[in-house]
């Protein structure tokens, strides 16, 4: 494994704000091959980092589907993130203190024509295939508007545009940061944030990753002791969850990545939705979980179903959305079975 960050000396986003000297995280495994055409980028999700090996470690390695001996694995922090890419903790060049609330609201697309450079001065010529769950799904969809630089994708866990149901459990979570008084509109001094608000907002999104039979099995309604009272496992286990969060994450970035996740729409600004995605050229493996309630199984038939060369794949678990992190064993056999039938037939 390597890992590196790469300056970007401007960068414009969509909205047309251009960023100065812009760091990108990376991390990768692997060697480029001569022709630079063995790359495989893959694409993390919200709250997630460039370590693959930290959170897909079933996937990552020789002969798995994230093949370490015949790929160039590829994978960058996206833009917002608190983990090394340009976001509202990084130093404005023009001011000498951190962004904060000033950070533009970035899109997946700008994250991805981002990471696009980042391959550029890493030397790859092609990429074999894009892979990713949840806002990482969103990323493998945009990075099938590249044409014949890319060879196949793979979302996971998505669907082609944010729905009003997504964008609902974002703001919803956005609105508890809000609601903290250390909030300040987002100006609140370093390491001073809305400790209570953040952890409120990761509490309403792990209810929305898992599922019914996931938190019956495990919690049920059984109690334990928690700082010193007795308590519903359940709420026990959200708080403790809320409270990692804050511990490694910052507000302001958290706030500008859902604001990220609610601009995804492949169809914008290209045309019709149904007509673009039939435009997608690329062969795709598209994978939905069964008991996802975030992201309903429905949208990863629609994805399938109008892109003309997709595969459906569905992963069965009672862990409703973070299945696709979960149950990594049967992940890596999905992807590996579709990449020898098609990515490796094709090479």
């Amino acid at each position: 494994m390597n890992e590196g960050v790469e300056i970007i000396p401007r960068f414009t986003l969509e909205d047309g704000t251009t960023l100065e000297q812009v760091p990108v995280a990376y991390r990768t495994w692997g060697r480029l091959a001569p022709d630079g055409a063995n790359a495989v980028v893959v694409c993390h999700a919200l709250t997630g980092n460039a370590d693959v090996a930290a959170w897909w470690g079933a996937l990552l390695g020789r002969g798995r589907a994230l093949d370490t001996d015949r790929d160039f694995i590829v994978c960058a922090n996206v833009l917002a993130s608190p983990y090394g890419t340009a976001s509202p903790i990084t130093t404005n060049p023009a001011t000498g203190r951190p962004y904060g609330a000033d950070f533009p609201i970035p899109t997946i697309r700008d994250t991805v024509a981002l990471h696009r450079l980042l391959l550029e001065r890493l030397g790859v010529r092609r990429v074999r295939f894009a892979i990713g769950g949840s806002m990482g799904g969103m990323q493998a969809l945009e990075w099938a508007f590249f044409g014949d630089f890319v060879g196949g994708v793979v979302p996971i866990g998505v669907g082609g545009r944010h729905s009003a149901w997504c964008i609902g459990w974002s703001e919803t979570q956005r609105q508890a940061i809000f609601a903290d008084p250390s909030w300040q509109g987002g100006r609140y001094p370093p390491g001073e944030g809305p400790e209570v608000g953040l952890s409120i907002a990761r509490m309403i999104a792990m209810i929305s990753y898992r599922s019914f039979a996931s938190y019956e099995r495990r919690f049920g309604r059984e109690r334990n002791e928690f700082r010193g009272r007795t308590r519903f496992a359940v709420e026990s286990y959200l708080e403790h969850q809320g409270e990692k969060l804050v511990r490694r994450f910052d507000a302001n970035c958290y706030v500008r990545l859902t604001q990220s996740m609610d601009t995804h729409d492949v169809s914008r600004g290209r045309g019709d939705y149904f007509d673009v995605l039939s435009g997608v050229k690329q062969p795709a493996l598209v994978v939905g979980v069964d008991t996802d309630i975030l992201y309903p199984l429905d949208e990863q038939r629609e994805l399938a179903r109008y892109m003309p060369r997709a595969r459906l794949a569905v992963l069965e678990s009672e862990h409703g959305h973070d299945a696709f992190l979960i149950e990594q064993d049967a992940m890596n056999a999905i992807v590996q079975e579709w990449r020898r039938e098609v990515i490796d037939r094709e090479a």
